[in-house]
């Protein structure tokens, strides 16, 4: 919901239209409560804190207050420490209409023993009160304040039907588990979707689900923006050499060093610890001389072939990720090779380039934690097999994925094609294009970062090296395939515009630290 909410600025819609639209429907909901459950005009009590959520009860205030609501509000967080802007401004607005807050009564709660001097506190008949809490939402982080379990202990105690917004104040959005103490809500108005925790939570610990829609678009969660940074975990101030990815490329033969080297440059430049880069004796000394960083472990032969298996296999015991294929080439050895090692190894993979020529798809047909990384023309020759199966030749062929002066339903119906073909996999597909498609069962993300500059040889490699860091940073094999794309695009937008159409593919990699440092 962080990364949706963010990934609508891309899309040209603020935030604070998407907090105007959710005060609004809170307030209808508060409204309709309040009609259903009292027989008079209820007084409505909102608590609020220091982030979006607060800012949802000030705009809330607000419209009820139009409706003809009495409204008070309790200020966990004084008004100069509110740490949202846009519940900032929410605040400055209702100073506006209401100078001095004549119309509202508004309280500013500086520890817990100012809470026990409140009017609200003083008596448990709270018949015909509506408690609002819009005290913590899906940024709840750490232990609780004092003054905030003091303020919940105050709303569960009371008579009045309490209404969460988003998610119970003290409950954690994701699993629905209470560390310490939450809010026990008659409903929970979850903002444009029911949060994973809730669902987990279950009713007794949410009340009543109601889901107000706040104006946000399918396509903001669809394609990739900024947001999705946000699914990146903080390095820890504690974690030492090799906690943060280890990742292993196997790649490279006499005659191609450029691909794996840049896969490897990229993957560091998301972060990752170690990298360790696998390719035959004839191309290992050229790697090493890409970069003082690589940790280039050389293999017998010309070109990777059976004999290295166990070599690999135990470098493979050592690392969280593992890239099979860039510049390795197409020999029948390395073929051999390669369906070895996706059947045996059962960490996390990224299969590129050469690799998609050489492996086999029924052997990574049921594999979770997969990435494959193809253009569209690897994509039909790799899926050849299924396309043949399901009888949809034709149709492939003659398919078009640059979807200009399409219908959204024209557009549908391609992607439908390929949804059908993606299906028999478990893992994720990035078909990569002018908008990279991304494809996990019945899910997609598109991409559409990146400029026709990055036809320039190498940066599917880059970005196959993105993907692979990515999964061994904990993500997903969803989250890391959709995120590469658009980190490799938008550092290739930066590129171009430092390089224009002359960038490299190897210099992709100085704007990936920059783009994750924001």
């Amino acid at each position: 919901m962080i990364a949706t909410d963010l990934n609508c600025e891309d899309l040209g819609l603020s935030r604070l239209v998407l907090m105007e639209n959710a005060g609004k429907s809170i307030s209808d909901e508060i409204a309709k409560l309040s009609t259903f459950t009292f027989s008079k005009p209820v007084k409505i009590a909102i608590f609020t804190g220091s982030g979006g959520n607060g800012g949802d009860g000030f705009v809330a205030a607000r419209h009820l207050l139009n409706r003809g609501f009495e409204v008070d509000i309790y200020l966990l967080t004084p008004i100069n420490q509110i740490k949202s802007q846009d519940s900032k401004t929410n605040v400055e607005i209702l100073k506006n209409i209401f100078p001095n807050f004549s119309r509202i009564n508004l309280y500013e709660i500086n520890d817990s023993d100012t809470l026990n001097t409140i009017e609200i506190t003083k008596s448990n008949s709270f018949s015909e009160h509506i408690i609002i809490d819009g005290i913590l939402g899906t940024g709840i982080k750490g232990k609780l304040k004092t003054k905030i379990k003091k303020a919940i202990e105050i709303i569960n105690n009371s008579n009045a039907l309490k209404v969460s917004i988003d998610v119970p104040s003290g409950m954690d959005p994701q699993t629905g588990e209470i560390a310490e103490i939450g809010v026990k809500p008659g409903y929970t108005l979850s903002l444009h979707a029911v949060k994973t925790g809730l669902k987990k939570a279950g009713e007794d610990l949410t009340g009543g689900l109601i889901i107000c829609d706040i104006g946000i678009p399918i396509e903001a969660e669809i394609f990739l923006g900024k947001g999705d940074l946000k699914r990146l975990n903080k390095r820890k101030n504690t974690s030492h050499k090799g906690n943060n990815g280890k990742v292993l490329i196997i790649g490279g033969n006499n005659d191609f060093s450029g691909a794996p080297s840049i896969s490897g440059l990229s993957a560091l430049s998301c972060g990752v610890d170690l990298l360790y880069i696998a390719s035959p004796k004839s191309s290992s000394l050229v790697i090493k001389s890409y970069s003082p960083d690589f940790i280039v472990k050389s293999l017998k032969g010309d070109f990777l072939n059976i004999n290295n298996l166990n070599d690999l296999l135990e470098i493979a015991k050592d690392v969280d990720s593992i890239l099979i294929g860039p510049g390795s080439g197409l020999e029948e050895e390395t073929r051999k090779l390669f369906n070895i090692l996706v059947a045996k190894i059962k960490k996390p993979i990224v299969i590129d380039a050469d690799g998609l020529k050489l492996i086999d798809v029924n052997l990574i047909k049921n594999k979770e934690n997969l990435i494959i990384t193809p253009h569209f023309n690897e994509f039909k020759t790799f899926f050849k097999e299924i396309i043949i199966k399901k009888d949809l030749k034709n149709q492939i062929g003659s398919l078009d994925l640059s979807f200009e002066n399409l219908n959204y339903k024209q557009i549908h119906d391609k992607i439908a094609i390929i949804q059908e073909i993606t299906s028999e996999i478990k893992g994720t597909i990035v078909i990569k294009g002018k908008y990279d498609l991304i494809f996990k069962g019945n899910k997609i993300r598109i991409n559409k970062t990146g400029n026709p500059a990055m036809t320039v040889g190498g940066t599917g490699d880059s970005l196959a090296g993105i993907a692979t860091a990515l999964l061994s940073l904990g993500l997903n094999d969803l989250d890391s395939g959709a995120l590469s794309t658009y980190l490799n695009g938008k550092s290739g937008d930066l590129a171009y515009e430092k390089y224009g159409n002359g960038l490299r593919a190897s210099q992709l990699s100085e704007f990936i630290g920059q783009i994750l440092k924001k």
